[in-house]
């Protein structure tokens, strides 16, 4: 057998917030961006680089509010959340040049949330042969890029 070894993801582990506090929301409040991985406020919904990404540039728009039903958003926060998407698909196109994009959520544990009590819209960059034997065999991803560089390029493209 192979082993990957991924020491980085310790100190993620080792931090999660305790008493089954959201990690959003503890993102949210955070007084450190860089740290916390968000890219982007605005007055409703924040961006977030996803720690365990499916490839580079992977980002999630979350509202500030804890909140697990899509319908139960106020339609303002609906609104910037679509424009956010809309603007981190460009830094990703600006950024990566990608083949193509996933946009959207996952509500409920049957629909694959990972996070089920604060939805989160998920936008990331695909590119043809991005899922290798890695992904299919070895439940492994490889990303080309940490988490800081991929950070620093997005919140510079979202800034412009």
């Amino acid at each position: 057998m192979d082993y990957v070894w991924t020491p980085w993801r310790y100190r993620y582990l080792s931090s999660s917030p305790k008493n089954n506090e959201c990690f959003l929301c503890s993102a949210a409040a955070a007084a450190d961006d860089a740290e916390s991985l968000v890219v982007l406020r605005a007055e409703k919904n924040f961006v977030i680089l996803n720690r365990y990404p499916y490839t580079s540039g992977h980002a999630m728009i979350v509202p500030y509010a804890h909140q697990n039903s899509f319908s139960a958003l106020d339609p303002t926060t609906v609104a910037e959340m679509m424009a956010l998407a809309q603007r981190v698909q460009v830094a990703l196109e600006k950024t990566y040049r990608p083949d193509g994009y996933n946009l959207g959520m996952n509500l409920g544990r049957a629909a694959g949330a990972g996070v089920e009590n604060h939805l989160h819209f998920h936008a990331l960059a695909r590119w043809f042969g991005d899922t290798n034997f890695m992904t299919t065999v070895g439940e492994t991803r490889l990303e080309p890029e940490e988490l800081a560089v991929t950070y620093q390029k997005l919140r510079a493209a979202l800034a412009s």
